[in-house]
């Protein structure tokens, strides 16, 4: 398998999201808008990445008996160094005094620890392969997540308010209420499952 494939498996054919359907919790709590989900979807590959790398380089040094242990107390220190970054940075509210990014996500965050994605991909991909392709991989699988959820917001929040990252693209008249509320969310991903699997089926 070479470098390109490794990465680019998650973006469409293996997407933790639209196919492999996993981590629905935050993917269908934090997309009510695009931005929440790109920020839930970076906070998410960064921590994906940065363990993917560490367990590879520590993975010979592990006995077997507790490794899925020592993947847990990995992914919860880079869980908690990306929530103590974006508490510090991202705290901010807006210019309109709505909560901040990091209010808005609450306590996704921090359960970034118990997401299956991420712990799917560094206790089955990463001790058995090298840096370079443990990168790739949590590369790929982070950025398919990311894709994924800030499609799912962007879908969302344009039929639910008319907006697309704070933009007013639709009248306020034409909005779908329902659609930022969590039935929406169900309806939403549900079509764009279907729309991705009818593209890989013709691809």
């Amino acid at each position: 398998m070479n470098y390109w494939t490794i990465f680019s498996k998650g973006l469409i054919r293996e997407n933790p999201v639209f196919v492999m359907v996993l981590a629905m919790c935050p993917t269908l709590a934090t997309t009510t808008s695009a931005i929440n989900g790109l920020g839930m979807g970076i906070a998410t590959a960064l921590v994906l990445m940065l363990s993917n790398i560490i367990i590879s380089l520590i993975a010979g040094l592990i006995p077997d008996k507790v490794r899925i242990p020592v993947c847990i107390v990995v992914i919860a220190s880079f869980a908690t160094i990306v929530d103590l970054l974006m508490a510090a940075y991202m705290n901010m509210p807006g210019p309109h005094g709505e909560p901040s990014l990091y209010d808005r996500l609450g306590i996704f965050i921090p359960l970034i620890v118990v997401n299956c994605v991420v712990f799917a991909r560094a206790e089955s991909f990463a001790p058995k392969n090298k840096v370079l392709p443990s990168f790739l991989d949590g590369a790929g699988m982070g950025l398919g997540f990311a894709l994924a959820l800030t499609l799912l917001g962007i879908v969302r929040e344009l039929l639910g308010s008319g907006s697309v990252f704070g933009w007013q693209l639709l009248p306020k008249t034409a909005n779908i209420l329902i659609f930022v509320l969590a039935p929406g969310a169900f309806i939403v991903l549900g079509y764009l499952i279907m729309i991705i699997t009818i593209w890989k089926k013709h691809n």
